[in-house]
């Protein structure tokens, strides 16, 4: 990595903002020579966090470097035994999978010290975080590694004993907005909402996040 993103970090941190990276695709086994120079590139420059998912990069660098890992919302975790197994010094932040309902986050948050970043606002899967291989199967394309065509937002059509008896949009779910609900997020332990930005226009973005901020 070069001066330009070493000047981009110092550049946010002089207005106070953190710079987290994501490297939160499942990774193959000759691709971690590359990805660990990149961490330790990133780590040099002084990135704020990494967003991984990988469970064996999170791992290895958890234990050797002191750079802070955030567990992605990819990793699927919703059970408080999944996230009480990465207690671990430099794991400072689990970003829950969506589907993990209030009451569970309420009760994770009693239970369990480290940061907790919910799903506040963005597109809704109709499989599990990180566990769709819909977009693999049907366009080639791995959601897990980046590249999802989202198949889901495409219509369909269902036909039982030949005859078509529905038709539509039917795998997509609608987007999440949980704008209307932030201070029960707040009480049942939120330290963190995450706003999906993936596909959306810069502006879109900064307008979604206003909103949440002044809300």
């Amino acid at each position: 990595l070069g001066d330009v993103y070493k000047r981009q970090v110092q550049h946010a941190h002089l207005y106070n903002a953190r710079i987290y990276v994501t490297v939160n695709t499942i990774l193959k086994e000759e691709e971690l020579k590359e990805t660990e120079e990149m961490i330790h590139a990133l780590y040099r420059i002084g990135v704020d966090a990494l967003i991984v998912q990988d469970a064996g990069l999170i791992d290895a660098f958890a234990r050797h470097t002191d750079i802070p890992i955030h567990i992605s919302t990819q990793a699927s975790l919703c059970s408080l035994y999944d996230i009480l197994a990465w207690e671990q010094p430099n794991i400072k932040r689990v970003v829950l999978a969506r589907e993990t309902p209030l009451e569970y986050i309420k009760y994770i948050r009693s239970r369990c010290s480290m940061q907790l970043e919910i799903f506040a606002h963005g597109a809704l899967c109709v499989s599990f975080s990180g566990q769709c291989l819909l977009s693999s199967m049907a366009g080639g394309r791995s959601g897990n590694r980046g590249g999802c065509a989202q198949p889901c937002r495409r219509e369909y059509s269902v036909y039982k004993n030949g005859r078509k008896i529905n038709e539509g949009y039917l795998l997509s779910a609608r987007d999440l907005c949980t704008i209307q609900y932030l201070s029960e997020l707040i009480e049942a332990g939120a330290d963190s909402l995450k706003i999906e930005g993936r596909l959306k226009r810069p502006e879109y973005v900064g307008v979604v996040v206003n909103q949440y901020s002044e809300a």
